[in-house]
Order: C-alpha cells, then sequence, then structure tokens
C-alpha cells in the first residue's frame, strides 16, 4: 500500500530541491578540506601542537565516517523533509560553536555537531536523486553529485588560504553559517518527502559495532600514516575495527531489517563497480595527498602554488560530472569506465619519474588528465551499481557506497603514505631531496598498479544503457 506521507514523485518539481540538497552536500563536503591550510594558525591562536590540531580534520571524518552507514537506517525510519532539516540543523548548529569557539575543546565539539549532519547528506542525496529521476535520466543527475564531490574539496584549501591571510581564520566558518541557514529557510519550504519508511526496528547493538567497526577502521588507518603501523594505539584501533565489523555484518545478516544490508553484495555488478569506486577514490586521494607533500616538502613550491596546481583538474572535473553524466544516459558506463581508468593508470605512471626539478605545468597538466579520467569513472560507475538494485534497496545502496569511498580513502592514504616514507633509501639524517622523491615515485608505482586492477575489472562490466537495465528491472519485476 502506498504510504500516503509521500509525494506523488511523477508531480513533484524536482529543481527546488535538486538545488537545496547540491547546496547542502556542497557545505558539507567543502568543510571537510577548508580547514587544511587554516590549521597553523589555529596552532598558533589556540596554542596547539601539530598532533593536537589535526583531529579537527580527523575528528571531522571519523564521525562522517560513522554515520554513513546507519543513514539508510535513519531513511527508513524519518520522512525525507525530516531527516534532511534535522542534517542541515546540526551541520549549521556545529557551524555557529565553532564560529565562536574560544578554546579548542569547543572547536572539537562543534566540528563533531557538523560532521554529524554532514555524514547523513551526500547518502541522503543520492537516494533521493535515484528517487526522483527515472532510470534513464539518473546518470545526467548523478552528475550533478559528481560535480560536488569533485569541486568542493579541491576549493576548501583555495578559499581557507585566501582568507585565512586576509581575516581570522574563524571567517571561515562565519562564511559558511549564512549559506547554511539560508538553505534551511529554502528547504523547509520546498523539500518534499520522497523515501518511504518501513520504520524498522533499532538495533543498539548494530549500531554500536558499526560505530566501534567502521570507526576503529577509520581511525587506525588514518593514524598509521602519521604514527607508524606499529603504533600501539594504531594496533589497538584496527584490531578493534576489524573484530566489531565482522560482528556487525554477521548480526546484519541475521536481523530482518538490518541496519545496512550486506546482501546487495551478491550482485555482481553493484559489488564490482563499489570496488572501482574505492580503486577510484585511493587515485584521488593518492595525488590530492602525495603531491601537495612532495611539492612542499621535496621540490619547493609554495602552499598556494601546490593548491592553484589541484584547482584546474578540479574544474575541469566538475565541469566534465554533467557531461559524463549524459553520455552515460545514452551509452552506459562500460566505455566511460574503461576510458577513464586506463587516463588514472597512465597518468599515475606518469608520476612515476617526478625529480626535484619537476616543472609546476607538467604536474598540473598531468593532474587535469588525471581528474578528467576520473569524472568518466566516478559517478557513471556508482550509478551504474545502483541501477541494478531495487527502489527499496537503493538508501541502502548509497549508504554502503558512500561507506566503501570513505574506508578507501582511509586505507589508501595511509598505505600509500607509509610507501613513500619507508620506500625512500634514507642514508643520512637528512635525506637529499631525490632520495625523498624516490619514495613519492614508489607511491604512484603502486597507485597505478591498483589502478590497472580497476580497469581490468571493467572490462568485465557488461551492463547495457539504462534504458535497457529499466526494461531488464521491469520484466523482472524489480523496479
Amino acid at each position: 500500500m502506498k504510504n500516503k506521507e509521500v509525494e506523488d514523485i511523477q508531480n513533484i518539481n524536482r529543481k527546488p530541491i535538486v538545488a537545496v540538497l547540491i547546496t547542502g552536500a556542497f557545505l558539507a563536503i567543502l568543510n571537510q578540506t577548508l580547514l587544511a591550510t587554516a590549521i597553523p594558525h589555529i596552532m598558533q591562536d589556540l596554542n596547539l601542537t601539530e598532533n593536537t590540531a589535526q583531529w579537527l580534520t580527523t575528528i571531522f571524518m571519523l564521525v562522517n565516517g560513522i554515520m554513513i552507514p546507519i543513514t539508510a537506517f535513519l531513511i527508513d525510519t524519518f520522512t525525507t523533509r525530516r531527516l534532511f532539516l534535522i542534517a542541515m540543523s546540526a551541520f549549521t548548529l556545529g557551524t555557529l560553536v565553532c564560529a565562536f569557539s574560544p578554546n579548542f575543546a569547543v572547536l572539537m565539539t562543534g566540528r563533531i555537531i557538523q560532521a554529524a549532519g554532514a555524514g547523513v547528506m551526500m547518502p541522503l542525496m543520492m537516494t533521493i536523486f535515484l528517487l526522483i529521476f527515472p532510470i534513464e535520466k539518473r546518470g545526467s543527475a548523478m552528475g550533478m553529485v559528481g560535480l560536488v564531490i569533485g569541486f568542493a574539496p579541491a576549493l576548501g584549501p583555495v578559499i581557507s588560504g585566501w582568507l585565512v591571510e586576509q581575516y581570522h581564520w574563524r571567517s571561515l566558518f562565519f562564511l559558511v553559517l549564512p549559506l547554511a541557514v539560508i538553505n534551511i529557510i529554502i528547504s523547509y519550504f520546498v523539500m518534499k518527502n520522497i523515501t518511504e519508511r518501513t520504520f524498522p526496528k533499532v538495533d543498539y547493538l548494530s549500531i554500536i559495532l558499526s560505530t566501534l567497526g567502521f570507526g576503529g577502521l577509520l581511525y587506525g588507518f588514518s593514524s598509521a600514516g602519521n604514527y607508524g603501523w606499529t603504533d600501539t594505539v594504531v594496533i589497538s584501533s584496527m584490531i578493534i575495527g576489524a573484530v566489531s565489523l565482522t560482528f556487525f555484518i554477521l548480526r546484519q545478516f541475521k536481523l530482518k531489517q538490518p541496519i545496512l544490508e550486506f546482501r546487495i553484495f551478491k550482485n555482481k555488478i553493484y559489488t564490482m563497480t563499489t570496488i572501482i569506486g574505492m580503486i577510484t577514490f585511493i587515485g584521488l586521494i593518492a595525488s590530492e595527498t602525495i603531491l601537495p607533500i612532495y611539492m612542499q616538502n621535496m621540490a619547493g613550491f609554495s602552499a598556494l602554488e601546490s593548491g592553484m596546481m589541484i584547482l584546474p583538474g578540479a574544474l575541469i572535473m566538475g565541469f566534465m560530472s554533467p557531461i559524463n553524466g549524459r553520455i552515460f544516459d545514452r551509452f552506459g558506463a562500460r566505455y566511460l569506465l574503461i576510458i577513464g581508468l586506463s587516463l588514472l593508470t597512465i597518468t599515475s605512471f606518469l608520476y612515476t619519474n617526478l625529480t626535484p626539478d619537476t616543472s609546476l605545468s607538467y604536474l598540473t597538466i598531468v593532474f587535469a588528465v588525471r581528474m578528467f579520467g576520473i569524472s568518466m569513472i566516478m559517478m557513471p560507475a556508482t550509478t551504474q551499481g545502483l541501477n541494478q538494485l531495487p527502489r527499496r534497496l537503493l538508501a541502502h545502496g548509497s549508504a554502503m557506497t558512500n561507506t566503501m569511498r570513505q574506508v578507501a580513502a582511509s586505507i589508501g592514504t595511509a598505505i600509500l603514505v607509509t610507501i613513500m616514507t619507508t620506500t625512500a633509501p634514507i642514508t643520512e639524517e637528512q635525506a637529499l631531496p631525490m632520495e625523498m622523491v624516490h619514495g613519492v615515485n614508489m607511491a604512484f608505482y603502486v597507485a597505478a598498479v591498483i589502478s590497472l586492477i580497476g580497469l581490468i575489472l571493467s572490462l568485465l562490466i557488461r551492463g547495457g544503457t539504462p534504458a535497457e537495465e529499466r526494461d531488464r528491472m521491469k520484466m523482472e519485476g524489480n523496479e
């Protein structure tokens, strides 16, 4: 029986809903990287050590990663409108707390509240887009999501770099705050109830296990790059995370209404596209994390130059995502994925011959080509995978996709940074620049091999065009 709370999707005006969702997600993702270049200023102002200050970005990633897996449960429990307003209000409240924070403890509290709202935003947006757009138009819709994913993280360091040079670091939060408030006001009037509530039973043990599992793994891997793999806290976090996650997954198979549905991995195309998405995210994180370290610490570039090196590629990815979405709607994902993963692999190999004298133009052009390739993979792979799922499982598919990307980003960063630091043949206390760059080149060799695995997987995907997928699902009664 049709849920009376849910609006008739055929008669919904999509444009205002899309606008508030895109704005909310953009602000949420922007905040992940907004503090990147402001950390030194915050350290000086609040008298913090580097390790303490890094928690401002680590805690945002951790809470974000903990919230995403339970988003499917929240979507099944709350109406769309209420959940979006709660998430956006939490994010805005956190921003307000950060803006007026007198000390580190209050600033951390604000970041936690921010991240709790932000973690819900992306899976909720993807789920709504998949429901309000027919399957043959989902590529174009998800292309707009790709624009946000590509553009917001790269814009964060550029905005914060300029603002903290001109004003106090709190200006970062005062910039976001009015935009978030305006978005809440508009969404109050335009947001509709799209998702159907199934009222799953609250399984507190699953929520605890999910928090410990994903939180432990994310913290363990993100800390390994800084403290080393043998650090007691890192090892303990990984063990607690792995054990908790194992029990969480096993428990989900026993529940009639699981918090996160792992049975979706029985679908081969969904599984392969999720793995491809994870590999692509590792490729994205590899370049956006390792290249600025190389540029500033080994090649003598400034922080502004490393930020400007990333910007053209981010603009290309943002510009191309909607275009690739339209191509996906017409031809399907297979050829986009093959071409995109080929470019990702080639550019990874092009970054294996770096020296202390490599030019800024070379780094910028290769990165731009790399982001062009990533724009052909990210949302087409996601949409192709989610198109395989019935409507009732779209919330679980969106939550799982975003969760796996968070895990991939954390693991990928830890492994590649470790490779970069351990393969540099340091013969003296102070390594020569060329010796340090060798570690960067080795990290990109590993990134290239990982990308090559993704390319091989893309050759195995045989899915048709979205229109053909729609017809197949109708025949199976699975739409």
